[in-house]
């Protein structure tokens, strides 16, 4: 009877034992069972696809397209502006058909961004662009000979600076009819008709011992082909509020129909030449491309 219970209860034991063995332990590691149920932390679904990015490459295209025209508008109307040479009273230096660069900034009045910008006042020898003292709708380009309180005279048309000769040697002298008050200026007969009678008036006021005086904040300026150009001698000084700025460089220059100053006569005309690839190809001036002006 002993025996039967034993062998009972240690069936009983026997059997329980696989259970207890099958049972997972307390201390078993558990990472395989995370590892599964949790994913990487940056992955991307399989199901998903990338955003598209033209849309992001079209709006980069119009935001430097609308950047680099707001830097060039900026540029040109407050910096920068270009003009085009239409007749010869600037030949050799500026020649008909360049395309040029004016620095607007450099003539500007002295204010609170002179310590930034390099503001400069007008010399004796500058090359300057000017509204036209008789049409401010028009823009001219010649060089300051008088700055004011300087005593200006001409003599067998070389310019005499406070007494003494101007060394140019920018300036040329090409053929033209004789003319005393050209080139005996200041003249006390009025001998041209091309002069302006308001001139005529004002420089017998400021004509003394022989000599054209600059009043002051005014300027005196002459083309450098100085036989034809209309320039002081003809319509009177440049006000300092009408100087636009200072040409600096020659961008492009093409062979083009100018006209004299004088006559109106055209001059430095377009050559023909044969087959119209080398008319397009010797349109251009590729030498006075990038060309500094001084």
């Amino acid at each position: 009877m002993i025996k039967l219970i034993s062998r009972t209860s240690g069936s009983r034991i026997a059997a329980a034992m696989p259970r207890v063995a099958e049972a997972p332990s307390a201390l078993a590691s558990p990472e395989p069972a995370i590892a599964e149920s949790v994913a990487p932390p940056f992955s991307t679904p399989v199901h998903e696809t990338p955003a598209p990015r033209h849309h992001h490459e079209v709006l980069a295209v119009m935001q430097s397209t609308l950047t680099f025209l707001v830097g060039a508008l900026f540029i040109l109307t407050f910096i920068a502006q270009p003009y085009r040479i239409p007749s010869g009273s600037m030949k050799n230096t500026l020649r008909v058909g360049d395309f040029l660069l004016v620095n607007k900034v450099i003539f500007a009045p002295a204010g609170p961004w002179r310590r930034l910008l390099a503001y400069e006042p007008v010399r004796l020898g500058d090359i300057i662009v000017f509204h036209y003292p008789m049409d401010r709708t028009l823009h001219l380009v010649k060089r300051v000979i008088g700055v004011p309180g300087a005593h200006i005279r001409l003599h067998h048309g070389h310019v005499y600076v406070n007494g003494r000769l101007l060394p140019e040697p920018y300036a040329i002298y090409m053929a033209r009819y004789p003319s005393t008050f050209r080139d005996e200026f200041p003249t006390p007969v009025y001998t041209d008709p091309g002069v302006s009678t308001r001139w005529w008036m004002e420089m017998t006021h400021d004509v003394h011992r022989g000599e054209l005086v600059v009043p002051p904040g005014e300027y005196f300026v002459l083309g450098d082909n100085r036989n034809d150009s209309l320039d002081s001698r003809y319509w009177g000084f440049v006000p300092r509020d009408h100087i636009v700025g200072q040409p600096f460089l020659v961008y492009f220059s093409v062979l083009s129909s100018g006209r004299s100053e004088i006559t109106g006569i055209p001059g430095d005309r377009l050559g023909h030449e044969p087959g119209w690839w080398s008319t397009v190809a010797g349109a251009a001036r590729w030498d006075r491309i990038f060309h500094v002006i001084h």
